[in-house]
């Protein structure tokens, strides 16, 4: 996956660092001294992706991110990558404030700036770049706004409909490192290889993946959180190991759907910050409003664009005395997708160890899953320029749904269970 990658720097051991960890996979490396002489090459050798030296004078480096933000064709990003002297998390939230979309220190070893970068290539590069008859897939993280939120459920089933559905390949990432559910939720056993088999082999490139992955007999393909607590500490935030997974996983297949933890560690911001678009399952109660306030509040301080998070209520029509149109109000964001409650489909499938996308197709509940998969895989479509956005070319109408519930101006009711 060879590329041109400009490097705006005036230190020439920055330069020589970066050359060598580079040269392996045969990019080409352009050099650029300032703010001034990186925007010039830029706009003269539209390079795929800039590495830009913090250090630089003043306030060079952000003016450079912004200038060349402004300057990107419509329907085009540029991947950014600012290194910086200090590790702490407060430089990297201000580089992905300003606009970048990856930030390492100095001291990171060569091999991880080389797979971070082909990371970035795999991300923002076209199919028609990455390589003949290579996928380029989406990234999909869920993230539960509190446990019980149905999380778990809703990805697990979702991952079942796009590959019936829509014959998309798809892989099944168990971010929940220290007590992931797959395992339970799909009834499978501790001997399984996981996420900690990948990270502790010789490389995280797609041979070791293939090896590893799991072949679920709904088509849908596993990547499993460790078997205990105690062997998720070898899956490393400082190495980035799940952005690195997710990266290379999006290479091979068409959809990575990804159950993250309810933490905001160093794992979940990794993972957001690679994803197309992520959705945040919520229930209509106080305590999780307040959790989907606060996060959305620190996805605008990182430089989340708003565009690429979508609320899911689960249980909306479940009494808690809180309304739909009321926690819009309060969040100052509207609900993208309306989730049934059909607690006794959810339950029993949990109980069985079978999906509902399994065992009970007839149900609401799957059949609103179904919806689900085909919106995201629609979405999917527009992005890649092969369909028109719903509603394109006419006004959006209130429509019913096959429940005989309106929808909110274009929005479509979506399913998910009750459970994790």
């Amino acid at each position: 996956m060879a590329a041109q990658i400009l490097l705006v720097s005036p230190d020439s051991a920055l330069q020589a660092v970066v050359a060598d960890a580079l040269g392996g996979d045969g990019h080409e490396l352009l050099i650029a001294g300032n703010g001034r002489d990186g925007l010039r090459r830029w706009s003269a050798d539209r390079p795929v992706l800039v590495v830009i030296d913090s250090g630089l004078h003043g306030q060079e480096s952000a003016e450079l991110i912004r200038l060349i933000r402004e300057a990107e064709p419509p329907g085009t990003h540029v991947g950014i990558l600012v290194i910086g002297a200090t590790v702490e998390v407060e430089a990297r939230i201000r580089a992905l404030r300003q606009g970048a979309d990856d930030y390492l220190s100095r001291s990171t070893q060569l091999p991880e700036l080389a797979a971070r970068v082909r990371g970035l290539l795999a991300r923002f590069t076209s199919s028609q770049a990455v390589g003949a008859g290579q996928v380029l897939g989406r990234v999909h993280p869920f993230f539960g706004a509190k446990g019980g939120a149905g999380t778990t459920t809703l990805v697990i089933n979702t991952a079942i409909a796009l590959r019936r559905e829509h014959q998309r390949s798809v892989v099944l990432v168990d971010a929940n490192l220290q007590f992931g559910d797959h395992r339970v939720f799909l009834d499978l056993g501790l001997d399984k290889r996981s996420i900690v088999d990948a990270v502790t082999a010789t490389a995280i490139d797609q041979d070791v993946l293939r090896k590893i992955v799991v072949q679920h007999e709904t088509g849908v393909d596993l990547l499993l959180a460790p078997p205990t607590p105690e062997s998720a500490e070898q899956v490393s935030a400082e190495a980035h190991h799940l952005l690195r997974l997710v990266e290379v996983l999006r290479t091979m297949y068409d959809y990575v759907l990804v159950d993250l933890d309810e933490r905001l560690d160093d794992h979940t911001l990794d993972v957001i910050g690679a994803a197309d678009s992520f959705f945040v399952v919520m229930t209509a109660d106080l305590s999780c409003l307040k959790n989907v306030r606060l996060l959305l509040e620190t996805m605008v301080q990182i430089g989340v664009p708003e565009d690429r998070m979508q609320l899911v209520l689960n249980r909306d029509n479940a009494f808690t005395g809180i309304s739909a149109k009321s926690i819009e109000t309060v969040l100052q964001r509207p609900i993208a997708h309306a989730v049934v409650n059909d607690y006794r489909v959810a339950i029993s499938s949990l109980n069985s160890g079978a999906p509902f996308m399994v065992n009970r197709t007839d149900s609401a509940l799957a059949k609103a899953v179904v919806r689900f998969a085909r919106d995201i895989d629609r979405q999917a479509q527009v992005a890649a320029g092969k369909a028109q956005p719903e509603g394109a070319g006419h006004p959006a109408q209130p429509t019913t749904s096959s429940e005989g519930r309106g929808r909110r101006g274009s929005m479509l009711r979506r399913g998910a269970a009750s459970g994790r």
